[in-house]
Formats: structure tokens, sequence, C-alpha cells
């Protein structure tokens, strides 16, 4: 009896880190912040520009679709996300020290690396 119990607590441990990870990748302010920082990359690294959708999605490991297009437009439609995208762009007009581009450059190479090694879905 005990053990069934024991199945039944991680069994709902497990839902709901799962449902918990689900909510992370479309949260607004998260969001917001990669979108900022994204652009900040795109300046410095033209390759990546047109990019940005792929690239998180990449991240995330998402499946590129329809339907995660429209749940990424949603969420930056949301008032949250506008709301944190003009606190980050705030935030990042004011570290221009050479130790915060240095940190950016490093992301955004490390980022567009996450994206290289994801595989192309075929045509």
């Amino acid at each position: 009896m005990m053990r069934i119990h024991l199945l039944l607590a991680a069994a709902l441990v497990t839902a709901s880190a799962i449902a918990s990870a689900e909510d992370r990748r479309y949260d607004p302010k998260a969001l917001a912040r990669y979108d900022v920082s994204y652009v900040r990359c795109e300046a410095s690294f033209p390759e990546m520009k047109g990019h940005r959708d792929d690239a998180y999605m990449s991240l995330w490991r998402m499946k590129s679709g329809p339907k995660t297009a429209a749940r990424l437009s949603e969420v930056r439609a949301s008032e949250s996300y506008k709301s944190e995208q003009r606190v980050a762009k705030r935030d990042a007009a004011g570290t221009r020290t050479p130790e915060a581009v240095k940190s950016l450059e490093h992301q955004c190479r490390a980022l567009w690396g996450e994206l290289q090694k994801t595989p192309k879905p075929k045509a």
C-alpha cells in the first residue's frame, strides 16, 4: 500500500515538473528579455537576422509549427510581455561596459551554436 502512495506521489511530481517546464517556455517576461537580447545579437552578428523564433524554439527544444508560432505571437501581444520589454530595453541601454558586451557576445555565439545543432525539417 505504501508503495502505491509513493508511486502516485512520484507521478504527480513528474507531471507538475513537466507542466511547469511547458509554462516557462511561454513566460512573457522571459520571452521579452530574450527578444531584447536577440535584437542586440542581430546587431553584432548579421547571420542571426531573421532567426529569432527558430533560435528560441531550438533553445527550448520546441517543434516549429503554426501552433507554436501562434502561441508565441499571443504571448508577445500580452500586456505583461510589453511591460517587461520596456523594462528590458531600459536595462539593456545601461549595460555598455566591456564585460557586459563580452558576455552578450558569448551568449549570442552559444545561442547560434545551439540553433546550428538543431536538425532542420526536411522539405
